[in-house]
């Protein structure tokens, strides 16, 4: 397994690991507003996934269309799924093709490397997540799980 391999993975079962922990929440408590993140845990998450989604599209040269039509967590939940695979595939596919330093025009009309686009989703979700844990920190979330690299590597492993 790669360095890449290793980022994809870690990206995808820690984002899935707070969706998971979050199915036993109300969608009151799904909705309800801090001053952290994008305000609500469901806000934050859609952000997360939305964003995998519109940079995949971006890098990709496909038309970014993210617009959720479903806000339920099951929803969300599947979306992840979706969006993190084909996120993954594409940067595993850029990898092997040696593109990592092919630019592409990003949101802002610059020219940012595959590669940079890569790695910025992967350190979005990472700050996200943050925020995610900190709001089901103060929605009174019990055991909050360990979410770094580390722990993933471990798993992964099965040690």
């Amino acid at each position: 397994m790669d360095l890449l391999d290793r980022m994809l993975g870690h990206d995808q079962w820690a984002s899935a690991r707070l969706l998971d922990l979050s199915r036993g929440l109300t969608d009151a408590r799904m909705d309800q507003p801090f001053d952290v993140g994008h305000r609500t845990l469901r806000a934050t998450f859609e952000h997360m996934i939305s964003s995998v989604a519109f940079w995949t599209a971006m890098m990709a040269g496909q038309r970014v269309d993210v617009q959720p039509d479903d806000h339920l967590l099951a929803a969300l939940i599947d979306r992840h799924k979706f969006s993190h695979a084909a996120f993954a595939a594409f940067a595993r596919g850029v990898r092997d093709e040696r593109r990592l330093d092919d630019t592409f025009v990003d949101h802002i009309g610059g020219r940012m490397t595959l590669g940079g686009g890569i790695i910025h989703v992967v350190l979005h979700d990472a700050e996200h997540r943050d925020e995610a844990l900190h709001i089901l920190r103060r929605l009174g979330v019990s055991d909050l799980p360990e979410v770094d690299h580390a722990i993933w590597d471990l798993t992964a492993r099965g040690a």
